[in-house]
Parts: structure tokens; C-alpha cells; sequence
């Protein structure tokens, strides 16, 4: 790969806990994804970004973080770790990796020594008393009291706190961390909640002074040359999510517009059209991703009558055809890799799985869920085991009972299941993520005019991407049928249907 490898790659999400389980715990691990990367290379991804996998205790799904430079016992340790960087790297399969700047967890060395001594405060937010009356994004205050009476700041749980940006130490630690694993062989980290680091008296997202981060966390990067910085910024302003795509700030940025937009032509058409228009003038390579960790899964958004997403699971529990969506969510696949720029899968999204919604209530473990008062499910039902093989649960994730349980119905969605059916969910994401690698990927894009329900564009290679989003049956366009969501009718393209043509 060159190095810009990243401008076109397709990159899979493994959430770490809930991929494959080689101890028999009930837990992912790294023994168990080790074994899955011949999947993973069978699939035709070209890179894996992991959710953070440093020792934590799990209060936010390992986004409180209480050491940047080891491995979660639970996952493996680092020497495991190091492994799995070179096995993946002779598949030629890149790691990327989560960073969690923002926050760390109450458990951390520099957290417990602040506890101990007031004096150590200042990479914190401390205060005698609350500074404003900011909320927790996970419910409820975010100032929690320590036992001597003063207040520290969390934008999340009670068990992260926010670090102070202000204070230098903080900047020459997460420049070691980088350091840390760039010299362990990882190709890139996903910067988690990028535009919050810094705090003012007018709030908390998107402050100028988070710019000279990048920059300086650029120059670390470029020192190790083929590596790669990814944001994870929500931002309803393009031109100021633009800003951190500079050519000396980060490579990319997750385009959230795309991944919350409803199964609407005019509004994809919208989007994308938006997206390109941000990312060409700086020659930033657009990202585009229909779900992860965070997010309903596509096959249940898109059963919906409103499928757009939505924070907060205001939608959880809302009617769901999940035979119209697994349909959309097929067409959306073809769609989402057809566009120029990288394309993300998260796991489970190449085998249909839908939105586990009945867990029960005992068993959920996201903060998101007890810290509203029940009122957010939270967002565990993206996050069930996946189903590699079998007829009953575990569905060879593991010897063990999974952390949460896998709905029995999912025998037919099981990796093993799909493998060699050529109609399945699986083999459409293996044969398009093949043609991709070999047509798509970076570049630019060419509308074609074919009515107001149709999405329909040529790209560099020649290769057209038709979906129809109406009703109704549509004619396609010259060309040879290479790949398409589902079966033709006389030739036409039915709705809720995509299709790759390639010039005869």
C-alpha cells in the first residue's frame, strides 16, 4: 500500500469484548480476534480499528481508561497485543487504534494521586464548587464531589474525568502515548470525542485553541510516515469540521451527517453532495459509515418509518420491518461503497445482524442506561456477541456464556451460515469490498440524472452506482450488471435496490 493507504481503505470495527472469545470467558479478547484475522482478510479489508483496549473497569465500555500504555488483562497483554500487530501486518491488514484524550478514568495513577494530594490537581478540573451547570451527554450533572469537598469536572460518567488541557503535561503525555504506540507498530489512532478537549466559560465543543493539538500530534505522526490520525468530531458547522482536516491537522474525520441521514434520495444526494464539497477544496479524503458501537444497526433503522438516527434512543422499541430493512441496509452497503473516500464496517454489519432491543434490563451495562433513569436503553444492543457458527448461543464466540446474551433467532446469520451462500448479507459485503479494492476507493464522482427517487453516480474507474430509493421499478442505464442488492425485475431495478454497472 502507498502511503496514503488510508485515502480509499475499507477499515472494519472490532468491538474488542464482543468479536471472539479465545479464553472461554465470555469476553472477546485478542486470542480470539488473532484467530479470526483469516476471516478478517477473507472479507478484503484493508485495515481494523479497535475500541480502546487499555486496562480500564469497563465503567464506559472501556472509554474510561486507566493506563494508555498496557493492554485490559481481560484482552490479553501487550506482548499479545504486539503479536497480533505483526499477524496483521503480514496480511497486510493495518491496526488502528482508539486514543481518549478528553477524559481518563477515576482509577487512573494521576486521578488517585489528584485524590491524595490537592496539589496534583491542575491536570484535572477541579473546583471548590461548580463552575457552571453543565450536564453529563450521559445524564445527570457533570460535578461530582470528592471526599474533601471539592468538585471535579466529567463531560461523561462520574468515572472519567476530564483532563485539563491547559496544563502542558497533559500535552507531552499524550504525545508519549502516541509515541508509545507508533513504536509498537500501530498505523493510526481514532481520536475519540476530538472537539471537546478544551473548556471555557461559553462551553466545551470545538474551542480554537484544540487546533494546535492536532498540529502538534500531525508532526508526531508524519515522524513515523505511513500513519494516520482520525476524528471522531460531531459538528453540525462544516466549515468548522473542515478545520480539523487542514493539510497539517488530521487525515480524516468520521462523517456523522452520512451515518445519521434517513433512506431518503434527495437527502443522501444532500449529503453527500455536502461532504464532497467539505473535503475536495482541502483534499481531505471523505470517511463514510452506516453504523458502530454507538449507533442502531442499520437493518433496524432502516426498517422504520422514520429512519434517520437518532441520540438518546428515542426511537428504541419503535415498530421495526426488519425484512425492509435488511433490503435497505443491502442497498446502503453498495451505496456507502461506492462513494470516493474510505468506507468503515462495523462488526456484524456484513452479516445483517439487527439491534438486539429486548435485553434485559439487569443485563445492560452501558452508563448511558442508569445514568437516565432507564429513559436511554443505552447502546448495548449494538454490542452483542457475534455469531460465528452453530445452531444455539454462544454461536462460537467463545466456550463460555457471553457477556450478553445473543437472541436465538441469529443461527441463520451466523458467519458459518452465510459463508457459502452466494445471496447472503456476507458474501455481498466480500464480493463488493473485492471490487472495490479494485475500482473504487479514493477519487471523485459523476451525477447521473435519473429522477428524484434515484441515486445514481460514475465514478473514476467507469464503474456506475444505481440505487432506487422510490416505490417503483426503474430502467437502468447502459452497462454490465457486476454486482446488485437483490434480484432484478425484467431487467429493472426494484426499489429499496442498488446495483454495480461497468461499462460493456
Amino acid at each position: 500500500m502507498s502511503q496514503t493507504w488510508w485515502r480509499g481503505a475499507a477499515i472494519y470495527q472490532v468491538y474488542l469484548r464482543s468479536f471472539a472469545d479465545g479464553n472461554g470467558d465470555g469476553v472477546g479478547d485478542l486470542a480470539g480476534l488473532r484467530s479470526r484475522l483469516p476471516y478478517l482478510k477473507d472479507l478484503g479489508i484493508d485495515a481494523i480499528w479497535l475500541n480502546p483496549w487499555y486496562p480500564s473497569p469497563m465503567a464506559d465500555g472501556g472509554y474510561d481508561v486507566a493506563d494508555y500504555r498496557d493492554i485490559e488483562p481481560v484482552f490479553g497483554t501487550l506482548t499479545e497485543a504486539e503479536r497480533f500487530i505483526e499477524e496483521a501486518h503480514e496480511l497486510d491488514i493495518k491496526v488502528i487504534i482508539d486514543v481518549v484524550p478528553n477524559h481518563s478514568s477515576t482509577r487512573s495513577a494521576w486521578f488517585q494521586e489528584a485524590l491524595a494530594n490537592p496539589a496534583a490537581r491542575d491536570r484535572f478540573w477541579f473546583a471548590d464548587e461548580p463552575l457552571n451547570d453543565w450536564q453529563s451527554i450521559f445524564g445527570g450533572p457533570a460535578w461530582t464531589q470528592v471526599p474533601d469537598g471539592q468538585w471535579y469536572l466529567h463531560l461523561f460518567a462520574p468515572e472519567q474525568p476530564d483532563f485539563n488541557w491547559a496544563n502542558l503535561e497533559v500535552h507531552r503525555e499524550f504525545e508519549d502515548v502516541l509515541r508509545f504506540w507508533f513504536g509498537r507498530g500501530v498505523d493510526g489512532f481514532r481520536i475519540d470525542s476530538a472537539a471537546l478537549l478544551f473548556k471555557s466559560d461559553t462551553g466545551f465543543e470545538d474551542l480554537d485553541e484544540v487546533h494546535d493539538v492536532y498540529r502538534r500530534w500531525r508532526e508526531v505522526a508524519d515522524e513515523y510516515g505511513e500513519r494516520v490520525l482520525i476524528g471522531e468530531v460531531w459538528l453540525p458547522d462544516q466549515e468548522r469540521f473542515a478545520r480539523y482536516l487542514r493539510p497539517d491537522e488530521l487525515h480524516t474525520a468520521f462523517n456523522f451527517d452520512f451515518l445519521s441521514c434517513p433512506w431518503e434520495a434527495g437527502e443522501l444526494r444532500r449529503v453527500i453532495d455536502l461532504t464532497l464539497a467539505t473535503h475536495t477544496p482541502i483534499g481531505a479524503p471523505p470517511t463514510w459509515v452506516l453504523s458502530n458501537h454507538d449507533v442502531t444497526r442499520p437493518v433496524t433503522r432502516y426498517g422504520r418509518a422514520d429512519t434517520a438516527f437518532q441520540h438518546g434512543g428515542r426511537l428504541h422499541g419503535a415498530p421495526s420491518d426488519l425484512e425492509l430493512g435488511y433490503r435497505r441496509a443491502r442497498a446502503a452497503a453498495l451505496v456507502s461503497m461506492a462513494l470516493p473516500g474510505s468506507v468503515y464496517v462495523y462488526q456484524g454489519e456484513e452479516l445483517g445482524l439487527p439491534e438486539v432491543e429486548d435485553l434485559p434490563d439487569e443485563l445492560r451495562q452501558d452508563p448511558m442506561y442508569a445514568r437516565s433513569g432507564g429513559a436511554n436503553p443505552g447502546r448495548d444492543g449494538c454490542r452483542v456477541p457475534l455469531p460465528w457458527s452453530g445452531e444455539e448461543p454462544p454461536f462460537g464466540f467463545g466456550a463460555g456464556t457471553p457477556w450478553l446474551p445473543q437472541p436465538e433467532g441469529w443461527r441463520k446469520l451466523t458467519a458459518e451460515a452465510q459463508r457459502t451462500d452466494l445471496g447472503s448479507m456476507l458474501s455481498l459485503y466480500r464480493t463488493a469490498l473485492g471490487i472495490r479494492r479494485e475500482s473504487l476507493g479514493d477519487g471523485t464522482l459523476t451525477w447521473l440524472p435519473m429522477g428524484e427517487q434515484v441515486l445514481a453516480f460514475r465514478r473514476d474507474s467507469g464503474l456506475t452506482c444505481v440505487a432506487n430509493l422510490g416505490p417503483d421499478p426503474v430502467r437502468l442505464p447502459a452497462g454490465e450488471v457486476v454486482l446488485a442488492s437483490g434480484p432484478l425485475e425484467d431487467g429493472a431495478l426494484p426499489g429499496d435496490t442498488a446495483v454495480w454497472l461497468a461499462e460493456r
